[in-house]
């Protein structure tokens, strides 16, 4: 099911995530693409804990970035996440984050499986999420 949802969230660079030279440590924008999606999850009136309460978690199966600037100390960046689209078990998400001058640093890929709690094993796709793509996002 091809989706086209978009939602953005602005998180501002800290100081203790940066190296010695001001920069962003890379290994950070993967946390803030996991605040992205759980966000993106939260606009649209699903919670993480609310999907794990019913037994379902996305553990990500694939995650790919491009660096194209770096974030700097105090920059306040906004992560766009667009879920864009289910297949089978699996969720896709796309990403951007621009700083302030809207420039884009990074681009980033995501795969995620609906796995259930306590099998660890891939699982449908919960229905009342099925309804809603397929209303809302089509």
């Amino acid at each position: 099911m091809e989706i086209n949802y978009s939602f953005t969230y602005q998180l501002r660079v800290r100081y203790s995530e940066t190296d010695k030279m001001g920069y962003c440590y890379y290994g950070n924008y993967a946390s803030y693409l996991e605040v992205g999606r759980v966000e993106t999850m939260r606009s649209l009136g699903v919670s993480y804990k609310s999907m794990e309460d019913e037994g379902v978690m996305l553990p990500v199966l694939d995650f790919s970035i491009k660096y194209l600037r770096p974030a700097k100390y105090d920059d306040l960046l906004s992560v766009k996440t667009i879920i864009t689209k289910i297949e089978g078990t699996r969720i896709y998400f796309d990403y951007e984050i621009h700083n302030e001058e809207n420039q884009k640093l990074i681009i980033a890929q995501t795969c995620l499986v609906f796995v259930g709690v306590k099998t660890m094993k891939p699982i449908a796709v919960p229905e009342h999420l099925l309804k809603l793509f397929s209303n809302e996002y089509k």
